[in-house]
């Protein structure tokens, strides 16, 4: 029993008591032996159902119903670009939804690219070790996702047009039982389309219960000039009230970068450089001509950009609540100012149910980027 989570290198060679399963078009129940049953003009068990073909606009579609037991590993995931050239932020207007044990509110909820770090309706390449999106919009989590008795997972197409193709993939294992102590992930998509001066921005908030928490994504678009990454991060933790327990030192310090993500090319220019790595990475810059470069981070064209940051190494735990908050903190030649700027999230955690209900989601309209 206690080697159920520990899939890694070392701790593959532990054999326990899983069945694994797998749910997509091909077998929508995850039965077993159930599999690649629909014929093509191939012929029978050849490819005839890879996808999930017509998801109309409002349509909230099941992705997978799994009774427990048991440990949701990996989750797949591409759709089309966009739809049409009316509406090129399909992965903004498709909302992911996770619900556990039967329970009527989402203990995820989130636009479909942001949870997996592509936000602003871009794909982009993330190489990190829970989340992974590799050429073209090829999506992927690997955040552990138990449940004792139900999972329930759906999309829903807030796009005015029909989806027409979606493809995924949910790999899953059964068990007997598991440890009691065992939490349930939870994620929660936030915007601030204009944040407040002096009033920090809020990542998450109202959540109650024991837990700890695993992971920041953040697209920013810049409203101002000049530096924007010199706000801190802050975890209020189990009753903190004015000063949080931890308080960082800086947006770009949060997500693993210093010295304004900076390298200098031969002719001593400097460039804003996109990396990623296991835990920590800035994936996405984009110019407003929305091409993907690195280019001088004071340019009067505000760019967007994508960063992550997975606390896997360093969770944060806490017994009875958390919020996590940043600051919109720039810097001068006349030294810090407050800013104001255009900022979306997801926060990642897991936590002992119930869990207090999310605020509705904004609007599918309200969502696209600027």
């Amino acid at each position: 029993m206690n080697n159920i989570f520990a899939n890694s290198l070392s701790g593959l060679p532990l054999i326990n008591n899983g069945r694994s399963r797998a749910i997509n078009a091909e077998n929508p129940t995850g039965q077993k032996g159930e599999g690649g049953k629909a014929s093509s003009h191939l012929g029978p068990s050849r490819k005839g159902s890879p996808c999930i073909r017509d998801i109309k606009s409002g349509d909230t579609v099941l992705l997978g119903e799994i009774d427990g037991p048991g440990v949701i590993q990996h989750i797949w995931i591409t759709v089309p670009s966009k739809v049409n050239d009316k509406n090129p932020f399909v992965l903004r207007d498709l909302v992911l939804r996770m619900y556990w044990d039967g329970e009527d509110t989402p203990s995820v909820e989130s636009p479909l690219g942001d949870f997996f770090c592509c936000g602003f309706g871009e794909g982009c390449l993330v190489n990190s070790m829970p989340i992974a999106v590799n050429p073209n919009r090829g999506m992927n989590s690997y955040f552990v996702m138990p449940f004792h008795k139900k999972a329930r997972i759906t999309i829903e197409n807030q796009c005015e047009e029909t989806i027409p193709a979606f493809f995924y993939q949910i790999d899953y294992c059964l068990y007997d039982s598991l440890p009691a102590e065992t939490g349930y992930f939870h994620a929660q998509w936030r915007r601030q389309h204009i944040t407040e001066i002096g009033n920090d921005y809020v990542i998450l908030d109202n959540v109650k219960g024991k837990g700890l928490y695993v992971g920041t994504y953040m697209a920013l678009s810049t409203l101002e000039r000049y530096w924007w990454g010199e706000g801190e991060v802050k975890f209020y933790l189990d009753g903190d009230k004015e000063y949080p327990t931890i308080c960082g030192t800086g947006t770009e310090d949060y997500f693993g970068g210093a010295w304004s993500f900076a390298t200098y090319d031969s002719a001593g220019k400097m460039h804003e450089t996109n990396y990623c790595t296991p835990f920590l990475g800035y994936p996405f810059y984009s110019a407003k001509d929305n091409t993907v470069v690195n280019d001088y981070h004071n340019d009067d064209a505000p760019p967007m950009r994508g960063f992550y940051r997975w606390h896997v190494m360093d969770p944060i735990r806490f017994e009875e609540n958390i919020r996590v908050t940043v600051q919109q903190i720039g810097v001068s030649h006349r030294g810090l100012f407050e800013r104001q700027d255009d900022v979306s999230t997801v926060a990642y955690w897991y936590q002992m149910e119930p869990h207090e209900p999310f605020t509705s989601i904004m609007d599918a309209k309200k969502r696209w980027p600027r």
